[in-house]
């Protein structure tokens, strides 16, 4: 560990970085109705703010890491929360929505370096049961701001306009980065940077993306968060027409998933170093099997209800938030020598594929058993990606 950086602190600041890309996407979801009232804009508007800001940030994960590898962590994250802080500020002040989007793309170009450099950072800090316990820790508040982000995002809406869910976001940005001024080190030494060139980013991309082992080890962690973003992206077609919730009451859905994450991630960081990482991915995808199996056996001969359609969720996002830390210390491990460039690729299968499951959630009109299949099947696929990993490895060792 490097002495300068305190664990306490770096897991707050980390965590608060974190926060910035699920934030941006899910907190202004409950506010669509409004903006499109107030531009008088059509859903395909609507849906090209967010679209074009998952797109954004997908391009932009694959370069944060590198120019982190070149330039250093702390100025890249620096310079990343100075533009969000910009761009929400435009998002908030827009007067049409080509502004909006245009600004949601600026946001979705600097939101995703918080995940992707805090994960290089932790590396750089931290090794072994240490690296996994704070990756336990940093990757919980992410996996939080799904859920918790669209029920904030409702009540701002409630009781303010949909612009002050940005101008929230613009006051967060500037915080951090006082916070990062003056508190976070630059953790990759000058001897230890890459240089920067188009011509050799994309051949340390091939090098990436063509080891089988960290493919896989990405593909299970973007098909497992999948299976939970799943339900966020439904939320009003799930528990509005499924379940006959108010939006006051989304908030029913989200305390089992923050509560399967909390206590997920927390026994991810407790059982570090006292079973092996592989372990406890096992114990983590066999906990999101089994509640897939109960979710699809009980939509299949009983109609959506609460509790019982909302509980499975916070299940699954226990096993996954177990499961999670492991994956990305893995993934992470098998290019030492250019950690931020892995995680670049981590984050872009992640955000890519959760932009897939948003544009194809409301072909499933937010039925409980639609939900539960197809849940269950990018569980079982991330679980297949998982198991040719560790049979792939065993045989070449």
């Amino acid at each position: 560990m490097n002495a300068a950086v305190g664990r306490r602190s770096l897991t707050v600041m980390l965590g608060g970085l974190s926060l910035l890309g699920p934030l941006s996407i899910d907190a202004y979801l409950p506010a669509f109705a409004d903006i499109q009232r107030d531009f008088q804009a059509s859903t395909a508007d609507l849906q090209l703010t967010l679209t074009g800001y998952l797109l954004a940030f997908a391009c932009m994960s694959l370069m944060h890491g590198p120019l982190s590898d070149a330039f250093g962590r702390r100025r890249v994250i620096l310079t990343a929360l100075s533009a969000f802080g910009l761009a929400a500020l435009g998002c908030a002040l827009s007067p049409s929505v080509g502004w909006l989007t245009s600004f949601r793309v600026m946001q979705g170009m600097s939101a995703g370096v918080g995940t992707v450099v805090g994960r290089a950072i932790i590396r750089d800090c931290f090794e072994g049961a240490a690296a996994t316990r704070l990756l336990a820790l940093v990757s919980m508040i992410f996996s939080l701001s799904p859920a918790l982000a669209p029920v904030f995002g409702g009540w701002v809406v409630t009781l303010f306009t949909w612009r002050a869910i940005f101008l929230t976001l613009f006051v967060y940005a500037v915080a951090m980065l006082m916070l990062c001024v003056r508190s976070l080190p630059e953790t990759l030494p000058l001897h230890a940077r890459r240089p920067f060139g188009l011509s050799m980013l994309a051949q340390q991309y091939v090098v990436a993306f063509g080891n089988r082992r960290f493919r896989l080890v990405a593909l299970a962690i973007a098909l497992s968060f999948a299976g939970l973003f799943l339900y966020v992206a439904s939320v009003p077609a799930f528990l509005g027409h499924e379940l006959g919730l108010p939006p006051t009451q989304y908030a029913m859905m989200f305390v089992p998933i923050v509560a399967g994450i909390v206590l997920g991630s927390l026994a991810a960081e407790r059982l570090a170093g006292r079973f092996a990482p592989a372990r406890l991915i096992l114990a983590g995808f066999s906990i999101q099997l089994v509640t897939g199996i109960i979710n699809v056996t009980f939509h299949a001969a009983h109609p959506g209800s609460v509790p019982w359609s909302i509980l499975p969720i916070g299940f699954y996002a226990f096993g996954m938030s177990l499961a999670t830390p492991g994956l990305l210390l893995i993934g992470l491990d098998q290019f030492p020598q250019m950690r931020g460039l892995a995680a670049s690729c981590q984050a872009f299968a992640m955000v890519l594929l959760a932009g897939l499951i948003t544009q194809l959630a409301p072909a499933f009109g937010g039925r409980a058993l639609a939900l539960a299949l197809v849940q269950g099947v990018l569980c079982i696929a991330a679980f297949a990606s998982w198991l040719v990993t560790i049979r792939f490895y065993e045989r070449n060792r």
